[in-house]
Order: structure tokens, then sequence, then C-alpha cells
């Protein structure tokens, strides 16, 4: 920082200030010239080299009159003073010097003012010296106090904005991020850009105009702009929107009314992408703030015309868009009230709209075309396309409406059957069998209407109907319906993934470094782990040479910058990359490192405390012998070990005299596969190595099961807890105990022995590391599916997104499947956000495929937590409907069939009793058997199941499956029409038809 700018924090801003031409602050400068500028400050307009100002004591501030100028001692740097190159023991204050006093004061008010008089020459001195206190103030210089850095940017903005020559350098300057700050710096902007040429202002305004967010910021500075130029900026969002900003408010309507811009302005806003917030606001309990009835009453007024705005509407909502940023021309729409003319003028327009507009839009224009099709105003054509478009959607309500129109028009003329049947068939292969059911009907009552070709036509379109429509299709159309060869059927489930190998750490320093330098590293766990291996091997080998390299690609670090940068957390690699150049605390590592959890810990901080662990681990020992390598670093994507390949590096531990680091020997054991065919083996060698740590390995292969987890869930009405309604507030995992893991593994390792406390608890680690957590327990898919159920038991009951990430990892790693693990798929498939219900379908059919699945009990578990209202049978039906799109029809069925007796209120009976696994029995909890008890045999079928019998139906029809459910006659056999009972109908019809289909797999599945 130079002295100059140094001294001129010196400045006072609640000094006097001068109040006329002719007078002066502490004394008479007579004998000065004013108009120094920057040479009166270094002697040839540069930087004020070695120069420094010094506000003398008789200098109360600066002057705000004509002259402006103040008064100061100028001193050099050896002493004596100098002004213009003039030597003297007392100098003058230039004009340019009071301009930047102002500056670093932040007296943004006066610096309009104190620009007026400045010559060309003066402003680039000015200029000049503004940009080197820009950089000063963006590098932190003037950081006290606290609210300084504000103040001079807000009259750096202004000032800049008065010594700038043209129209780009303007923009650029008044643009940046780093000088807006107020409201008012806009107008003051405004005052120093003084009085243009009108052709710079219009450019200055277009260049601003251009930039969306600095329009919107800066709308009282672009309106002057155009206001002095006399031109018409072209209208632009960011100026749209602020203008918007500006006017809205009580007066609005006036407000438009007396803005010459509002024609142009408001049809921009019309047709905008995304229009303001502020016009899309509904009308709420200031009516006269909002943006449509406004435009009504000018368009009333003849301000706006009437045919341009509703071609502007009802242009917008045919290019579609979120439903917020249609609300605005909807309802501007709906005010104008267009007569029949103006519709009928923009018929292809709302044909196009209720195609393809969100529900609420298309329900609009679906009501404007029957009213034109009621008054015979819509050609058969239009209402042919219309219904091919209206029937493709999935809202329900809209495809009854439009097969109710269809119906309607066909009574009053017949002889256009021919051309609106073909539409009305693309309904036939809609997912809900009852609008199917109303389109063959419709099509049936007409169907002697149409000429043979259109009869094929449609019997060719009848393909697309459920199997239930088949024998109501086959009397409709007779020879016409081509019969299909029924062939057995087949059950369709992903291909089982297969086990992938890990590629080797990098073999040069460079390619570690570009794989260090990949920003979504921790978000790939098994490039973390390829990545801190080779830091591990290449530091061993060479540590200077990788901490020269990791110098160069990390030139400022972050925790160069922040002082307790580690105090809290790790930050993922970067620990170890600090321990590699010799810039972590010790004392910090040693504690860090040999942290374990209390007994209220969460299941959260446990799994992401291993890898902290180990990574501080890595930390202290990196670049010694103590680490050559790492025993854990995984063999498998899912993060697993082979035990032969354990071994063998051990075997190279001994070999050196290294003894393992116990973090790293701890990872690499529970990673560890003991159910691979080769553990046997592998224990043998590990016992021949002699070594304790081949001993502990031997030990651990050799356990059938060396750790584990039950869950349970506690009664809405337990007082243990306070909140009981939710899952997470109910749901108990217990570690087991395990004596030699509290004993043997580190701290942060021992909860895997039981030492946290088995009680619900909330925490805040959803979405930390959870890509991390999975190949902590690569090997042992039992415990960590109980590890998981605390995060997906807050997918089903709150608003946790992202809950099913670690799904696919789960399904896919070792280890027994139990109920920890078909619990999560349970919650995964209730989850409230419909990815994560996806992604739970999709480790269901892979869990299938792989041939793991308890179908049976995987039911029985989405039983009562439907029953006792934690998974909504919407959300199941929905998950259910996706994975049996795939064609997985009899996995699903298998689900199904286990879950509906519980839901249709049917007492469970001794068969289904006895083909619960004596697991199941052992661990099902009060709080099931009460779910059980509410849906027992004189309750009513959960409300909400006719959506899940529809799938359930569907299921059957497909993979021919057959059986009795308890509970489904005495439904099936009520008399009404609602989509429960009809439902129950169509699958009990279902599976007394299995005599029609070849024998399947379907009973196969799940058994």
């Amino acid at each position: 920082m130079t002295r100059s700018v140094q001294a001129l924090a010196s400045v006072r801003s609640s000094a006097p200030e001068s109040t006329g031409s002719g007078r002066r602050l502490g004394r008479e400068t007579s004998g000065c010239d004013d108009r120094g500028g920057g040479d009166a400050m270094t002697g040839a307009g540069t930087e004020h080299q070695g120069v420094e100002i010094r506000m003398g004591d008789g200098m109360g501030g600066m002057g705000t009159g004509t002259d402006k100028g103040v008064e100061a001692g100028i001193e050099g740097a050896d002493g004596t003073g100098t002004a213009g190159g003039a030597s003297g023991g007392v100098g003058c204050f230039s004009r340019v010097d009071a301009l930047l006093s102002a500056v670093l004061a932040g007296e943004t008010g006066a610096v309009p003012a104190l620009l007026e008089p400045l010559d060309a020459a003066e402003r680039k001195a000015a200029l000049t010296r503004l940009k080197a206190l820009r950089a000063e103030v963006r590098a932190g210089k003037w950081a006290v106090p606290p609210h300084g850095p504000n103040r001079i940017r807000s009259a750096l903005y202004v000032a800049g904005a008065g010594c700038l020559t043209t129209p780009a350098a303007a923009a650029s300057w008044l643009g940046a991020r780093d000088l807006l700050v107020r409201e008012e710096d806009k107008a003051l902007a405004l005052a120093a850009l003084g009085d243009p040429a009108p052709e710079w202002a219009a450019d200055l305004a277009r260049r601003l105009a251009r930039r969306r967010a600095v329009a919107e910021a800066s709308y009282p500075l672009l309106h002057g702009l155009v206001v002095r130029s006399g031109y018409t900026v072209p209208p632009t969002d960011g100026y749209v929107t602020g203008w918007t900003g500006h006017l809205t408010g009580d007066r609005l309507v006036e407000r438009l009314r007396e803005d010459p811009q509002t024609p142009v302005l408001v049809a921009h806003a019309l047709a905008m992408a995304e229009p303001p917030e502020r016009l899309t606001r509904p009308i709420g309990h200031r009516p006269e703030e909002h943006w449509p009835p406004a435009l009504r009453t000018l368009v009333e007024e003849g301000v706006l015309d009437r045919a341009e705005v509703l071609d502007t509407c009802v242009s917008r909502l045919l290019r579609g868009g979120p439903l917020r940023s249609l609300r605005l021309t909807l309802e501007t729409v709906r005010l104008l009230a267009p007569d029949a003319e103006e519709l009928r003028a923009r018929i292809p327009d709302w044909v196009g709209i209720a195609a393809d507009a969100p529900s609420l839009v298309a329900g609009y224009a679906q009501e404007v075309l029957v009213e034109l099709a009621s008054a015979g105003a819509l050609p058969v054509g239009a209402l042919s396309e219309m219904t091919s478009g209206m029937l493709f959607r999935t809202e329900k309500k809209l495809v009854r409406a439009q097969l109710a129109l269809v119906g309607q028009v066909l009574a009053r003329e017949p002889g256009a059957a021919g051309e609106l049947l073909p539409a009305v068939t693309e309904a036939f292969g809609n997912e809900d069998t009852e609008l199917q059911e109303r389109a063959l009907k419709l099509v049936g009552r007409h169907l002697a209407s149409v000429e043979p070709e259109v009869r094929r036509e449609l019997a060719e379109a009848a393909a697309l109907l459920s199997p239930a429509h088949r024998r109501t299709a086959e009397e409709l159309f007779g020879a016409d319906l081509a019969r299909e060869a029924v062939l057995p059927y087949e059950e369709i489930l992903p291909p089982v993934p297969e086990a992938q190998r890990v590629a080797p750490p990098a073999t040069t320093v460079e390619e570690l470094v570009a794989e260090l330098l990949v920003k979504p590293l921790p978000e790939d766990p098994v490039a973390f782990e390829r990545a801190l291996d080779g830091l591990v091997r290449h530091a061993h080998r060479d540590r200077d040479g990788v901490a020269e390299a990791v110098r160069e690609a990390f030139p400022s670090p972050g925790w160069e910058q922040e002082t307790h940068y580690f105090t809290h957390e790790a930050h993922g690699i970067h620990v170890v990359l600090a321990g590699l150049l010799g810039v972590l605390n010790p004392t910090l590592a040693d504690f860090h490192r040999t942290k374990g959890h209390g007994a209220d810990s969460c299941l959260h901080q446990a799994l992401s405390g291993v890898l902290d662990a180990r990574l501080w681990e890595a930390a202290v020992l990196v670049g010694t012998d103590a680490l050559p390598f790492l025993l854990a670093a995984p063999t498998r994507l899912t993060g697993a070990i082979d035990p032969s390949v354990l071994v063998k590096r051990l075997r190279e531990y001994r070999d050196a005299g290294v003894e393992p680091a116990p973090a790293d020997l701890a990872q690499a054991l529970v990673r560890v596969l003991r159910a691979d065919p080769s553990a046997g083996r592998a224990a043998e060698e590990a016992v021949a190595l002699g070594t304790p740590a081949g001993l502990r390995l031997a030990t651990w292969l050799r356990e059938e099961a060396a750790v584990g987890a039950t869950v349970r869930f506690l009664g809405r009405d337990d007082g243990r807890t306070v909140r009981r309604s939710s899952l997470i507030d109910r749901l108990v995992v217990d570690l087991g105990e395990h004596r030699a893991v509290r004993a043997e593994f580190p701290p942060a390792f021992q909860w895997l022995g039981g030492a946290l406390e088995a009680t619900p608890r909330r925490c805040h680690h959803w979405i930390e590391g959870r890509a991390q957590w999975a190949p902590v327990l690569p090997a042992d898919r039992e415990l960590l599916a109980a590890c998981l159920l605390p995060t997906l038991a807050h997918g089903v009951d709150g608003d946790a997104r992202d809950a099913t990430e670690p799904l696919t990892a789960l399904v896919e790693a070792d280890g027994p499947v139990g109920r920890a693990v078909l619990l999560s798929l349970a919650f995964g498939l209730g989850c409230v956000d419909a990815d994560d219900r996806l992604r739970a379908v999709d480790a269901v059919l892979v869990l299938a495929a792989r041939g793991e699945l308890d179908a049976r009990r995987l039911g029985g578990e989405l039983a009562w937590l439907v029953a006792e209202g934690s998974v909504k049978p919407n959300r199941l039906a929905d998950a259910a409907r996706t994975a049996a799109a795939t064609g997985a029809y009899g996995t699903v069925w298998a689900i199904l069939a286990a879950t509906l007796p519980r839901l249709l209120g049917a007492a469970e009976t001794e068969t289904e009793t006895a083909a619960k696994s004596e697991t199941a029995a052992e661990t099902e909890t009060e709080t099931e058997k009460r779910a059980a008890t509410k849906t027992g045999a004189t309750a009513r079928p959960v409300r909400g199941l006719g959506e899940v019998l529809a799938v359930a139906a569907d299921c059957v029809e497909h993979c021919g499956a057959g059986g009795e459910v308890a509970g489904l006659d005495a439904l099936a056999s009520e008399r009404s029409s609602t989509q429960l009972v009809v439902q129950a109908k169509r699958l009990r019809n279902a599976l007394r038809q299995r005599a029609d289909h070849p024998p399947t797999e379907s009973d196969r599945i799940g058994r």
C-alpha cells in the first residue's frame, strides 16, 4: 500500500464542511494552483510515489461549495513540502486530493460536487488513483473499521462513474460486483456522470441493460440515462425487472398510466421466460399492488392494446414452462375474459396449450375449447388433435373431461366418429384401467358409424389395453382384433452387477496430483481411496518431491488462509496434504486420531468418524517409514478387500519390519470379505505370518458374525421419547456387544462393538460425508443397513432428499440380507421424494436379480409401515408401478401379495404366520403388532389403498399369478363404484383367470 493512500485514512468524515465558494478551511490558500490534479501530487501525473498526504490540524473537512478545495500539508518522503513540483514548507491540497479524501472517508454524497470542476486531465489522474484504491479495498487492506470498506466502495462507484470517458469502460465499472452497494448510489452515479452526449448515454444504458443483475439493481441509473439520451433502450429482462420493482406499490395503476415506457415494457414482461417475482404474486391482502388487475384496467382505458396483450399472453402460455412462470399471463387472460371471436381466432394455440402446459393451465385451455365445442365453433379436426394431446396426459380429471366432451360431440355429430375415435384410442394405453374402460365403451357406442378401415385401426390400438379388458375388446372387434400368440410369462430383471476391481493407484506424481485436484473427489469413495493410497505410497518413496508438487498444485490452500481450518474437521484429504507439508499442529493431530465417540453419538457421526480417524492417522504418518502404503485400500468397487490380498499386504509389512497403523488395520479388518471362498485359506496363511496383526486377521476371518445389529421400534405412546409420531423418533438400532472390538480396535471403531447407547436420536448429519459411509462396512451389509436406517427414516416422514443414495452400494455389498436391509428398502420405497423412491426401486430389483430378495418379508415390513401411517399408500403405489413397468411384474406381485392382507383389514391366517421366517417373528415389536391390530378383521381397508390394488391387479394380469388374498373377496363383493372396490374386483378376477394363462414363474418368485 502506498504511503499517500495510507495517509488519506486520517480524513474525518465528521469534520465541518465549507459552505461557500469563497470560504476556506483553516487558512487562506491564495497562491495555490487548485488545478494541480495528479501532477501536483507526483510531478508527472502518475501514482503517488512516495508522497504522503496529511490532513493538517487546521483542516476541518472538505469544501462543498464551488471551489470544493481542501487544504492540507503535502509532505515528501524527505520531509520537504512539494506542490506540483515546487518546494515549500506548506503546499496546496488539489481538487483531485479532495476527491480522493472524500472517497476514502466514504463521503459518497460529496463526490458528484467534487467531480464537477475537474477537467479531463484531472479526471484521468483521479481515475488512476481510484483504481489503485479499489485494488487495495479488494485485497482487504481497508478492513478497519468494519463499515469502512462498504462506504469506500460506494464512493468509488460514484467517483469512477464521473472519471471514465467511454461507455464500455463506464459499463464495466458500474457493473462491477465489488462496487455496487447501496440503492442511493445509483442516483449519485447519475449525477456524477454529468450531462453526457445523448449517444454516449444511450450506449451506456444499452450495455448495462444487457447484464440482468446489473440492470435489475441499477434501474434508477438506467432510467435516468434513457431520459437524458432521449433514445429508447431495447427492453431486457433485467431492465424490466427493475422497472416492475420501481413501480409496484399502492399507486401501481397510476404509475403505469403515466410512464411512456409502459406498452413496450409490459409486452416484454408478459413474454419473459421467468417473469419478475412481483408480477406472479397472488392478490393477497394488497390487491392494489397486483399486476393482472392493473393490466386489465389499462386495457380497458386503451393504454394497452387488447389484441396485443391477448396475443402475447396466449403465446407465452403456448411456450410452456413451470406454473409459477405462467401465473401472470394465465390470470391476465382470465381477467380479460376473451369473447367467442377472440377465442376462435386462437384455437390452434389453445389446442397446443391443452396438450403440453402444466395441469392448471391445461385445464383452463380445455375449458376454453369445451366452450367453443359446445357452441359448435370448434372444428372436428381441432377437436381430434386436442383429444390426442389431452388423452396422453396423466391427469385423470382432464382425461375424463376430454372423453366426456368427445361423447357429447359424437352424440350431436355421429359422422365425426371416423375422425375422433382414433384419437380416443390414445387412452387405451393409460395406466388407469378405469379410464381405459371408459374409452373402450365410448369406442363401442360409436363403432358402427366408422368405415372398415377405421375399425381395423381401432382394433389394432386395442392391443394397448390391459388384459382385464381383453375379453371385452374381443367381443367388440371380433375378427378384426389380431390374436397374439400367448407366450409364457418371463420375468425381466436387471443384470446382476459383476464384482469390479479397483484400479491400481497412480504410478507417477503428475498423475497423483491430477487426481488430487479433482473437485468432486470426496463424492467418489473409490477415487478418494485410490488418491489417498497413491499419496501415501509416493510420499513414502519421495516425500520432498511429492511435497513440492503439492505446493505447486495448491498455491493458496485453505489451511494457510484460516488459522483454525483443521480445528473441527479434517477437510478430507487436505489434512493429509497439510501433514505432508509439515504445517499440521502435532497436538491437534494426536487428539483427533485418538478421539472416540461418546455413548450418545449418532450412527452417522460414528461412520464419518472412521474415515476421519484414518485421515488424521495418515496425516501424522505420511512420508515416514511407518506408513509405506495403506492396508485398508479397497480391492473392489464396493470398498471390500479380498482376504488373500490383505494377507499379502501384511506379509510385506512384516518383511519391512513395519507395525500396522491402528486405524488402517482396523478398517482393513472391517472391509475384508469373511464370506469369500478364499477366507479359510487366507486365515491359515495369516496365522503363518506369526505376527499379532496376522493372528487378528485369522481370528476375524473365522468369526461367523464379527459385528452385528438388531432393529426395533418404540411405540407412539412410549414415554421414553418426547416426540413419538415419526419413525426417526421411535427407531432403535442396537449394536451387539463385541468385547474384542472394544478392546483391540482404536477408539473411532469401538462403536462397532456396542459402545453406543441404543436409543432413538435425531441428528444433523443427513448430508455430510454420506458418500463415504457405505465403503466403511462393505462386508457387513446388515450392519451397514442398520446404520443407514435413521437417514432413510427421515426421508420417509421428514423433508430429507437423496436419502436413498447409499442403497445401491448397500445391495451390492456382501453379507447376509436380514431385517435391516429389508427395512432400508421398505423405507426407500416410502420416501417423500420421487427420486429417492426410484433409487429404492433399483435396489429392490438388483437384490431380486441377485436372488437375495425375500419378497414376502419385504411385503410384511411394508404392511405394518403402511398400516400405521408411516408409509403413504400412494407412494408405495408409485414405487410399485415403477418397478412393475420394468417387466418385474412377478417380483412386485410377490411383495404386494404379502402386503395386502393386513391393509385389507384381514386377520393374519395361520398359513401366513407360518410363512414368516423365524427371525422376522422374533423381531416383530409391539409397534408392528399394534399396526396389525389396527387393521384387524373388524377394521376397514387402509385409506388410499385403491392405487396399490390397481398396481397389484396390473401385475397379476401380466404375470398370470393365482391364489387367494385374505380380505379381498369381502371388499370385492361390496356394491360400490369407488376405485377401491373397482380395483379389488379387478384383482380378484385377475387371480381367478389364472387358468387362461400358461404356467408362470410368478409363484416361484418370493418363496
